[in-house]
């Protein structure tokens, strides 16, 4: 028996009078504005939460009103969303306030080494407090819009240098985030924009653990974001993660679960009316676990909505974290599909184009353009650019751009050009790029 059921019956109450009841808390969270709008409950719609196999996931506002009755998180009344079929969902429900005893903000954590590579993740590492002098640590809002700002410099660098000295750091800011929302005091607020942090802290830290390398650590963190997003109702960040999760399993090469990672990304874009530049990265997501898979077909469509819907221009609800999608990224990513379907020339083109294009605020991008453009240009018997785009890509990593990423392009170059060790320049370039990757 579904969990919701049970608890309806066990409060002694019909279909249709748990179906009233969920209506009358409906306006009354509603009333105290802390709802957008007061959803519509039917004996229908509970009929198929209580007994579907797999029911249809509440909307955001559905989901805070049957979390306030029942006083549980909507998974717990056996109620997941569709990315839970690839495993167990682990929760990490926290209170908006705090009625802990008073804390130090001074950290200090127990156990084996948590902010170690092989300590526990942040929201479930350990943490001892002390006592300060006024005997209660109230949270400022100074201190979450400091850990914000540093979060969105972080993604600057990561954007520019890569990410392989950045995934420590944010993991301390996570932990440190977590235990202010564990131990501190403060308002209902401040509570709101303390998990909105941690969310971002979190899926932020699953893409530099990818850029990095560590991808069961990415996975890891990837999940308990998407846990995070589900919990809280935050489709903004389902959208995020989930882009972040289909690029990933390109990478490993899961092309099929990149696309079904990519459609439910676009399902959470609709539910926040995304604007166009999101629902464009999540279109080439798509296409690019198509072109992984080999259907030129499906491929083809994706990139056209992608180009369609970045055609429509800037908006202002634009996510920061979708800025990147400019012109030249939008333009790489069609190379790299065309290169993983085979069409080398047409996907040398397309990466030389926005070689030229990307900026040195892209510099990381920039490396993995050049590194998929030496790859083309190599696959397509042009090795006198393949040579040039490698030499270019070598220094950036030169200059201080740290992507396991691009070091792993390099490599493939490296195995790509051993065939023609022979050419003018070829013995001194593979020598180059095993000093660096070796």
């Amino acid at each position: 028996m579904r969990e919701l059921m049970r608890l309806r019956r066990h409060a002694n109450l019909t279909q249709e009078a748990a179906v009233e009841e969920l209506t009358k808390l409906a306006r009354s969270l509603h009333a105290e504005h802390r709802i957008s709008k007061a959803p519509t409950f039917s004996v229908r719609q509970l009929r198929k939460w209580e007994t579907y196999d797999d029911p249809p996931f509440p909307h955001p506002d559905a989901r805070a009103v049957l979390e306030a009755f029942w006083k549980r998180p909507v998974e717990e009344l056996g109620l997941r969303p569709p990315a839970a079929a690839d495993g167990p969902l682990v929760l990490t429900p926290t209170p908006l306030t705090s009625q802990e005893l008073p804390p130090s903000p001074m950290l200090v954590a127990t156990g084996a080494g948590p902010l170690g590579d092989e300590g526990p993740p942040p929201w479930l590492a350990e943490t001892t407090t002390g006592t300060n002098r006024s005997g209660e640590w109230r949270i400022a809002p100074e201190e979450v819009e400091l850990l914000s700002d540093a979060a969105d410099d972080n993604y600057a660098i990561d954007q520019q240098f890569g990410a392989d000295r950045l995934w420590r750091p944010t993991r301390a800011h996570l932990l440190w985030t977590h235990h202010m929302i564990d131990r501190g005091i403060y308002d209902e607020d401040l509570g709101h924009q303390l998990h909105a942090l941690a969310g971002k802290l979190t899926t932020s830290l699953g893409w530099y653990s990818y850029d990095a390398g560590l991808q069961a650590q990415a996975r890891q963190y990837f999940t308990e974001a998407l846990n995070a997003a589900n919990y809280t109702g935050d489709d903004v960040l389902a959208s995020r993660t989930l882009s972040n999760m289909s690029r990933q399993a390109v990478d490993l090469n899961k092309g099929r679960e990149a696309i079904r990672l990519a459609k439910l990304g676009q399902r959470h874009a609709e539910l926040w009316n995304a604007p166009s530049r999101v629902t464009a990265l999540l279109a080439i997501r798509e296409a690019q676990g198509h072109a992984r898979v080999g259907d030129v077909f499906n491929c083809e469509a994706a990139i056209k909505r992608a180009r369609v819907e970045w055609e429509t221009g800037n908006d202002d609800r634009d996510p920061d974290w979708a800025y990147f999608l400019n012109l030249a990224e939008l333009t790489c990513l069609e190379g790299m599909c065309r290169l993983d379907l085979g069409q080398t020339d047409r996907a040398q083109k397309l990466l030389a184009h926005s070689e030229a294009l990307q900026d040195t605020a892209h510099s990381r991008n920039r490396g993995m353009c050049l590194g998929r453009l030496s790859l083309a240009a190599v696959a397509n018997g042009d090795v006198d650019h393949g040579m040039a785009a490698a030499t270019d890509a070598l220094t950036l990593v030169e200059s201080g751009m740290s992507s396991t990423r691009t070091a792993a392009q390099l490599k493939l170059i490296h195995d790509g050009m051993l065939p023609y060790h022979r050419a003018c320049g070829v013995r001194d370039l593979l020598a180059q790029i095993r000093a660096h990757v070796a």
